[in-house]
């Protein structure tokens, strides 16, 4: 009975040291690595990819905004986020695609008005858009609905629009977005892309020394 009592208690005793030591490990030795690794170095990215103006935190570079007036480059469309009165600005808590087929009736017609919008608000005194010149990035949504980027194609439609809204040469705009113009990862994954806060941020500063 004794033995049977005391290698129960051993095994107890061996169990629980494995539960300190493992939890010691996995739950604070390791997270405390990584979290030190990530930080050393890629501080950036550890950290949200946080970008700043007037000494700020704007935004994240891999999360796109809503709400830019036509002063300033528009983002993506995002019309798989629905609605949401907890963050209106980022709608940050909501992610994901419309789910509608490529042939469905609301999305084509979804499209069209799309496709309306932006021609009517780009077109612009001797500069007129047309219906096939809109890149397919400006009236759909991506997958998560949370694109931060656009197409050149669809930055450089912009241009005039956002030159003429203020005051500033057509060419100064146009050499602003080629400045914010990424070209495809190591010369041959993804897109060229253009961040669009990043763009309205520099485009921002551009029209306070103007």
């Amino acid at each position: 009975m004794n033995n049977s009592v005391t290698n129960t208690a051993r095994l107890l005793w061996a169990g629980l040291r494995a539960l300190l030591v493992l939890t010691l490990v996995t739950g604070v030795v390791y997270p405390l690595v990584v979290t030190g690794v990530a930080q050393a170095a890629f501080h950036g990215k550890a950290n949200g990819s946080e970008v700043k103006a007037g000494g700020k935190v704007v935004g994240s570079s891999l999360i796109g905004q809503q709400g830019y007036g036509l002063d300033y480059f528009q983002g993506r469309p995002a019309g798989g986020l629905g609605t949401n009165s907890v963050n209106t600005q980022y709608k940050l808590i909501l992610s994901g695609a419309t789910n509608l087929a490529a042939d469905n009736k609301v999305l084509i017609q979804q499209v069209k008005d799309a496709q309306a919008a932006v021609v009517k608000d780009n077109s612009v005194p001797g500069y007129t858009v047309r219906v096939s010149e809109v890149p397919a990035d400006a009236v759909t949504s991506s997958g998560s609905g949370l694109d931060p980027d656009i197409s050149p194609a669809y930055a450089e439609l912009q241009v005039h629009r956002v030159a003429a809204r203020n005051d500033l040469p057509v060419a100064q705009v146009e050499k602003l977005v080629k400045d914010h113009t990424t070209g495809r990862t190591l010369g041959f994954i993804g897109e060229p892309r253009v961040n669009v806060l990043q763009l309205n941020i520099a485009l921002k500063e551009l029209t306070k020394g103007s």
